[in-house]
């Protein structure tokens, strides 16, 4: 397995590394900082094997400065780690160490073993946290494309980073990875047709790189152009057949298309690479029960919650899964935990949960919660929300005649839907 060394002062964590480092292997040392603006393939890395890759603080490879929807996918670890993985031989070895704070605010899925942090041993230093000596991202930047990329992607003004982007290309006018980059910079400042120009150069110089076609993704997405972001997340993932996001992001878009079973597999195929996205075992439950596949559906909401017992909406789709199934008191227990750990107070979700209750035969706690809740949403909003429950409520009884003595509810709901007509 790979290591990762984490807690400490930085001395102590490379001095751990060292210690780790065995005789017959090269040692090949890696610069975290300028780590996703160089390509495996653009290096020449020793021939001799097998081989240690060396990466002292890779926390700072992962620089997380843009919103999470903007962010630049060559500086998110999951994405970074699997293309070293798939780059090295079998035999290489990787020893990473970073300062675990850092490491847990830009790439918290090192810590839950997710993709290819699956492969990594994690070594903890002492008891104590780790120390407050801290590398200054902003030092002085060396007149490399790699090194202006680098501290364009530190830094937290889009401005800087848009023109260390620009003078990067002005530097090294063939770099694929400048122009990647650049377009991030272009979508930041909300310059689609400069962010796609851009997309385009780097296609052209690099036509077999996954991250091109996964960032037109991201931007067609932007553009609801959904054919096209479809078709552009199934390139990356061609390209790159363990980049789970790819097949992630390609679920979530025929989902929307409308293809469930496309999504389904999608979804299936992002699972093999990373098993522990609580998301993404989410994202199967609801798709299975789009199928009709209320086992699949349960079974993997359930895998949902246990990877992350505070997700909220993996209890409320649970509830939503085991409702549709009749399984009504199991339904509300679900809806209730969700209740329990939701700071936000979902109203759609608070209705259902009415519902739920309605289900089991407490009618009247179920007509106050509904009301109280549907009342608090906005106009249009309100309306879905006693449109759905009329619906649900008009199918119980009608599915369970014992519950018609509680049909006054229907009716009172009936009747202010016909009246906001």
């Amino acid at each position: 397995m790979h290591l990762l060394i984490v807690g400490g002062s930085s001395r102590q964590r490379r001095e751990a590394a060292r210690d780790r480092l065995e005789a017959d292997r090269t040692v090949v040392a890696l610069d975290a900082p300028t780590l996703p603006f160089v390509r495996p393939s653009d290096l020449s890395l020793p021939e001799s094997r097998p081989r240690t890759f060396l990466l002292d603080e890779i926390d700072r490879a992962f620089p997380d400065a843009q919103s999470p929807e903007t962010r630049l996918v060559l500086t998110q670890s999951i994405y970074l780690l699997q293309t070293w993985i798939d780059a090295i031989d079998a035999s290489d070895r990787i020893i990473a160490t970073a300062n675990r704070t850092s490491l847990e605010r830009a790439a918290p899925e090192a810590f839950t073993g997710r993709g290819p942090w699956g492969t990594f041993e994690i070594q903890q230093l002492g008891n104590s946290p780790d120390d407050n000596d801290t590398n200054d991202p902003h030092g002085t930047v060396e007149n490399t494309a790699e090194a202006l990329l680098a501290a364009a992607y530190t830094s937290t003004d889009s401005e800087v980073r848009l023109r260390l982007c620009r003078e990067a290309i002005a530097l090294d006018p063939q770099s694929a990875v400048a122009w990647l980059s650049l377009a991030s910079a272009r979508r930041e400042h909300g310059d689609g047709d400069g962010a796609m120009a851009a997309l385009d150069r780097a296609a052209e110089l690099a036509p077999d790189w996954a991250a091109v076609p996964f960032e037109r993704g991201k931007l067609r997405l932007v553009f609801d152009d959904m054919t096209g972001a479809r078709d552009s997340f199934a390139r990356a993932g061609q390209m790159m057949p363990h980049f789970a996001a790819a097949f992630s992001n390609l679920g979530a878009t025929l989902g929307e298309l409308g293809d469930a079973d496309g999504a389904a597999a999608a979804f299936e195929q992002a699972l093999a690479s990373d098993p522990r996205s609580f998301t993404l075992w989410n994202n199967v439950g609801i798709v299975r029960r789009e199928l009709g596949q209320a086992d699949e559906s349960e079974a993997a909401l359930r895998r949902a919650i246990e990877l992350e017992p505070s997700f909220v909406f993996g209890y409320y789709n649970l509830g939503h899964t085991l409702f549709l199934s009749g399984r009504y008191q199991e339904s509300l227990d679900a809806y209730e935990d969700g209740r329990r750990r939701d700071p936000h107070q979902n109203v759609r979700q608070g209705c259902r949960l009415a519902l739920a209750r309605f289900a089991t035969g407490d009618a009247d706690t179920a007509e106050r919660d509904l009301w109280r809740l549907a009342n608090s949403a906005p106009g249009d909003e309100r309306a879905d929300l006693l449109l759905e429950a009329y619906e649900v409520v008009h199918a119980l009884i009608t599915a369970h005649p014992a519950l018609a003595v509680h049909r006054a509810i229907l009716d009172r709901v009936g009747a202010e839907i016909t009246k906001s007509e």
